[in-house]
């Protein structure tokens, strides 16, 4: 019986990690994988190797699990008071800061082992990663921006993917980078809008609460500043016909994002955010067709 019970507190634990890595909401994951799958077909001019590709994809899941958890350590004293995140491990009690912290130790030690497979330049812009990746969360209690910080954390697998790859990291990576952190900052801001509320209440502070009664203008040259910029990698690159057509069906989607979000309610945000994971997709389907077809 005693082992039963043990058996037991071990599966509730490990459910609750499960939670805390957000292992249920996978389109984390996907967000920070495509600007990933971006460059590495990029550098590589085609396919990757099948070894950098399960380094990076690996690495993706590791990282985004890691920043969840020191995103919930950092904010455990927002959570309670947001209504979309006051049921999560660490704002409830069921799992305790310590814990936290061994858990995101353990899975940055297993995504550096990842890195040390690579090459020195590799190694050495994976410092600056796990810089932003444990600043981030801070952000919101000291700057309107938090948003755009972690467009630079999600995008900075894409500087390694090109040094992994390339062993340099040439114009065209900073410019992906670019179309990336501008990207990130937009759909970061949807999600935003769906806490804002709860979020000036509690004195946290992001773009949503800066762009005010402007953010849908906001969002909209946000949005185009990406677009363009994707237009302009695609002229550096020198990519066939197929990737603009990706382009201009990912505009496409972006146009249903600000139908469905443009009342500003809670639901609409959400959908519009969750919705640039098909916005991702069709830019790397578009960069994989280009480079294929150049």
């Amino acid at each position: 019986m005693s082992d039963r019970r043990a058996d037991r507190r071990w599966r509730e634990r490990i459910g609750q990690y499960w939670l805390l890595i957000r292992g249920h909401r996978p389109i984390g994951i996907l967000l920070l994988l495509w600007p990933t799958w971006w460059a590495l077909w990029l550098a590589a001019d085609g396919f990757p190797t099948w070894r950098n590709w399960a380094i990076f994809t690996a690495g993706v899941w590791l990282t985004r699990s890691a920043g969840c958890v020191i995103n919930d350590y950092a904010d455990r004293w927002l959570d309670p008071q947001v209504e979309r995140t006051k049921t999560r491990p660490l704002a409830t009690g069921a799992v305790s800061g310590r814990e936290a912290l061994i858990v995101f130790a353990v899975l940055m030690l297993i995504a550096f082992g990842l890195v040390l497979m690579t090459n020195r330049l590799t190694v050495e812009l994976s410092f600056v990663g796990v810089l932003l990746a444990t600043s981030y969360p801070y952000l919101k209690r000291h700057t309107y921006l938090p948003q755009v910080y972690l467009g630079l954390a999600f995008g900075w697998g894409i500087p390694m993917a090109f040094a992994a790859t390339q062993d340099t990291v040439p114009v065209l990576a900073w410019l992906l980078f670019l179309a990336n952190v501008v990207w990130a900052t937009a759909y970061d801001t949807w999600y935003a809008m769906v806490d804002r509320d709860d979020d000036l209440r509690a004195g946290a502070k992001s773009t949503a609460i800066l762009f005010g009664d402007a953010d849908l203008i906001a969002q909209g040259i946000l949005y185009a500043l990406f677009l363009a910029t994707l237009i302009l990698l695609g002229l550096q690159a020198k990519l066939a016909l197929a990737y603009y057509a990706g382009v201009a069906i990912a505009a496409s989607m972006i146009v249903w994002e600000f139908r469905i979000a443009r009342r500003r309610d809670r639901e609409g945000c959400f959908r519009a955010f969750l919705h640039n994971n098909w916005v991702g997709a069709t830019v790397f389907a578009g960069i994989v067709l280009g480079v294929a077809m150049r």
